[in-house]
């Protein structure tokens, strides 16, 4: 389960002969400026980690108040972004409702009559629409094994393959498939795509014969579409085909029930979409279904209600973290101060409520990255950079002397918050992270780096540059990281075997950057900022706006193709692991669907955080 990760994409210094960059303008600057830099320090089996017996020390450390490195202020950039629209008094003031005994009790009994009713024996078609309403409603993770060993018994039967071919039922086909698929079934030998596909022209004959259309059948393959792999050209055009009869067919003899759901598909398909936010949709509209389960229903918005009163908890001890940390305040005031944001994009990538270790660290790591890019962004100076990435590589205050004091109050923040999560896994499970976290850290300032070169020296780079760069700088690898360091099931041989990046990593973050730079690249680029992806295509190719937004909303297909295989053949990582990495770019795609709605959070994202984070679901 070793997390492999390589930095053979991420250009650093002359002193690496292990890796290979283009002798490009940026490169050469870097070489020279940063020639004083250490070597990247790899960890090794005896640093990667130290023995589980010995006891592991962390303790905080204090800011250096010396003299800046500078002897006259520079001219500093500002970005004039929006402070925060959630003050502390208001979080603390939130009610935490349905945590008490009654809802506890309730939950456990609706719990198991659900149980009870995927354990009873349905027709085909009801068992895989059960198991697809539980996981739209939220429910699935209650049911994990129930739901894998009801997928995996039903897709191992040739008798129901067959007779879903004989009687050229797409609807089931499609749904069978997309779950699988969704669900990592790796034993559903007899369950082919080609079979898939063969349906599907059984359907398209149909259709031009007759013009009936199975609607249902058709809105599920353009679903199961979108887990389609590299090579699986077939599945592609099966899926345009269905997208094109969704959108033009003649909705007046569908129920308006329908009609939502497909409308709600065509805008962002199931399997790009963060799973809370649909989650929240989706309870609304199965409550307007005609054959709701009422169970059903009960449970989902119980558990809704419960979890979001965990999720308020967690926010306001996170909310006093931050105010109690002061890092947004002096000099540090032009950076985005983002607190419950980061919240979100953590619930993103790890809703379920066992997950608060990981869930609580990815908020307080991503508020931290958001301080150090907006460092880098729009306020260091080269040389300040240089100095503070150096120091970022030593993991030693002590070598930040050279450093002004708004980056001594940033790193003094970013040591005891690092020192803090390793130590408190560390008396847990005696295991060291803190090496792991280092390195992340070391690469994403290194990264960073060579974007405010690019910047301070006025090159566009090519889009292979950019994007070799700034799959990095998007920060997923520090969720990932995260995420597999503070597994419950990581052992000391996991941490041990640990390597920096594989490819499944970087097809995650490389969604992440995409998605990222089509809703800020303008923002962005009016603040005065390093050229984004669609900027980089256009001098490149000599070609329009339009042109490159298109251009990058292809290569997401590629990406997302890229990493739907690679999770099938990634098994030998833990399972919330896995479902980080997709979960993701979904969350990014929620973030950036209708512009920046992280650098200007107060419109969807806003209301996003209101129903998922604050206000309750009516009983």
């Amino acid at each position: 389960m070793a997390l492999y990760l390589r930095l053979h994409m991420i250009p650093c210094c002359k002193k690496l002969p292990l890796l290979n960059f283009p002798s490009s303008p940026p490169y050469l600057i870097l070489q020279q400026i940063m020639a004083g830099f250490h070597p990247i320090r790899y960890l090794s089996t005896a640093t990667a980690t130290s023995s589980s017996a010995r006891r592991i020390n962390f303790h905080h450390i204090h800011c250096l108040s010396t003299a800046s490195a500078t002897s006259s202020s520079p001219a500093r950039r500002t970005a004039n972004y929006k402070p925060t629209i959630w003050d502390d008094s208001y979080i603390q003031s939130l009610p935490i409702d349905f945590m008490e005994e009654k809802y506890i009790y309730q939950r456990e009994k609706l719990k198991e009559e659900v149980r009870f009713l995927i354990n009873q024996q349905h027709s085909f078609t009801k068992q895989l629409e059960l198991v697809d309403t539980l996981c739209q409603l939220g429910l699935g993770y209650h049911f994990d094994a129930e739901i894998k060993n009801l997928l995996s018994s039903i897709s191992s039967l040739t008798k129901n393959i067959n007779n879903l071919i004989e009687n050229n039922n797409l609807h089931d086909f499609a749904l069978l498939f997309r779950l699988v698929r969704e669900h990592d079934i790796h034993n559903a030998s007899i369950l082919r795509l080609a079979d898939l596909i063969s349906c599907f022209k059984k359907e398209e004959e149909s259709f031009n014969l007759s013009k009936q259309l199975d609607v249902k059948g058709m809105l599920n393959l353009y679903e199961a579409s979108f887990l389609a792999m590299e090579g699986e050209d077939e599945l592609d055009e099966a899926g345009k085909f269905a997208m094109n009869h969704l959108k033009y067919h003649d909705r007046s003899l569908l129920s308006p029930q329908l009609v939502e759901q497909i409308e709600h598909a065509l805008e962002i398909p199931l399997h790009w979409r963060m799973s809370r936010l649909h989650t929240r949709w989706f309870i609304d509209a199965y409550g307007r279904q005609k054959n709701f389960n009422p169970t059903l229903l009960e449970f989902a918005k119980l558990d809704f209600n419960m979890v979001q009163s965990i999720y308020k908890k967690e926010v306001q001890e996170l909310s006093r973290w931050w105010r109690n940390l002061n890092v947004v305040h002096g000099e540090l005031n032009f950076v985005r101060d983002r607190l419950v944001e980061n919240y979100l994009w953590a619930i993103g990538f790890t809703f379920q409520p066992e997950l608060w270790r990981c869930r609580k660290a990815i908020t307080k790591i991503n508020s931290l990255v958001t301080t150090i890019d907006d460092i880098y962004d729009i306020y260091g100076t080269l040389d300040e950079l240089k100095l503070f990435t150096n120091s970022i590589e030593e993991w030693n205050i002590a070598a930040t002397q050279q450093l002004p004091d708004y980056m001594k109050k940033c790193l003094t923040a970013l040591f005891n918050t690092m020192n803090d999560i390793a130590s408190s896994f560390s008396k847990e499970k005696e295991l060291d992270i803190l090496p792991c976290l280092k390195r992340m850290w070391a690469d994403l300032c290194k990264a960073y780096f060579i974007e405010a070169m690019w910047y301070h020296n006025g090159y566009t780079p090519t889009l292979d540059e950019y994007l070799d760069n700034a799959w990095v700088t998007i920060s997923g690898i520090c969720a990932l990281t995260t995420a597999y360091c503070l597994s419950d099931d990581l052992t000391f041989e996991a941490i041990k075997n640990l390597e920096f990046y594989p490819p499944i990593v970087r097809y995650s973050c490389m969604l992440f950057r995409l998605y990222d730079d089509l809703g800020t690249c303008t923002a962005e680029i009016q603040r005065g900022d390093v050229p984004k992806s669609i900027q980089c295509y256009m001098k490149e190719k000599n070609v329009s706006e339009t042109t490159a937004r298109d251009y990058i909303r292809s290569l997401i297909r590629i990406y997302w193709k890229k990493l739907n295989k690679e999770r099938t053949i990634s098994s030998n990582y833990v399972e919330y692991f896995r479902k980080v990495l997709v979960d993701i770019p979904r969350t990014a795609q929620c973030f950036y669907q209708y512009g920046d709605g992280y650098g200007e959070p107060d419109r969807e994202t806003r209301e996003r955080i209101i129903c998922i984070i604050i206000k309750p679901i009516s009983l």
